[in-house]
C-alpha cells in the first residue's frame, strides 16, 4: 500500500490496467491539473462503471 496517498487516489489507480491505464497516461500530461489527480479520476470513473455493470446485471437476474 501506498502511504500519504489519499483513499480516492488509491482507489482510482487501482481501476487502471491495460488499455484504461494507457489512456490515462496519454490523457494525463495534456490536463490542465495534476498528472496524478486525472489518472485517479480516470481509473475512478472505470471503477464505477464496473461495480455499475455488475449491480445492474445482478438486479437483473434477480428480476427473472
Amino acid at each position: 500500500m501506498v502511504t500519504g496517498m489519499p483513499i480516492h487516489h488509491r482507489v482510482g489507480h487501482a481501476g487502471l490496467v491495460g488499455w484504461r491505464k494507457k489512456l490515462a497516461d496519454l490523457i494525463a500530461p495534456r490536463a490542465p491539473i495534476d498528472d496524478d489527480e486525472v489518472r485517479a479520476f480516470i481509473g475512478g470513473a472505470f471503477f464505477v462503471l464496473s461495480v455499475y455493470y455488475v449491480v445492474a446485471t445482478i438486479v437483473r437476474a434477480v428480476r427473472r
